[in-house]
């Protein structure tokens, strides 16, 4: 019987990680973030090849008063709800509307540089049509506006 329950139980853990978890690292590794997986539902400012690059957010203020704001700005996006936050390093989860899909989105400010450099990826499929891009894009058009 023991038995029997030793491999339910690793049966629903593995169900668990492959249903939850992404399938890349997140946070900050060697002052990068992740790099993208090959499919196109993902954009990041460090390392990435054409496809999958966007620019980091460059800023004139003090570091903790544009993470501040920043923390504003994410408070007000759709769907969107910041799950972990040190003094270098955000990450939030945005959830689509319809189907509830999860994007990990994170911000890493590095410390010898003025920018926020970002990733935005989908845990599951291969095709976002463009939403991780956009949501990025749309949080430096708000960071913008509000001159950081």
């Amino acid at each position: 019987m023991s038995r029997l329950l030793a491999i339910a139980l690793g049966i629903f853990l593995t169900l668990t990680v492959i249903f939850t978890a992404p399938s890349w690292a997140l946070g900050v590794n060697n002052s990068h973030l992740a790099d993208c997986p090959s499919s196109p539902n993902c954009v990041v400012s460090q390392n990435a090849d054409a496809k999958h690059s966007i620019e980091p957010i460059p800023y004139h203020l003090e570091r903790d008063k544009v993470r501040e704001t920043l923390l504003k700005v994410l408070a007000v996006v759709p769907r969107t709800q910041v799950v972990e936050q040190t003094d270098d390093y955000i990450h939030a989860l945005s959830k689509s509307r319809i189907f509830r899909f999860v994007d990990d989105v994170e911000f890493y400010f590095p410390k010898d540089e003025n920018v926020i450099h970002m990733r935005s990826a989908s845990r599951l499929g291969d095709s976002d049509l463009g939403v991780n891009r956009r949501r990025l894009e749309q949080i430096r058009l708000a960071l913008g506006d509000l001159n950081i």
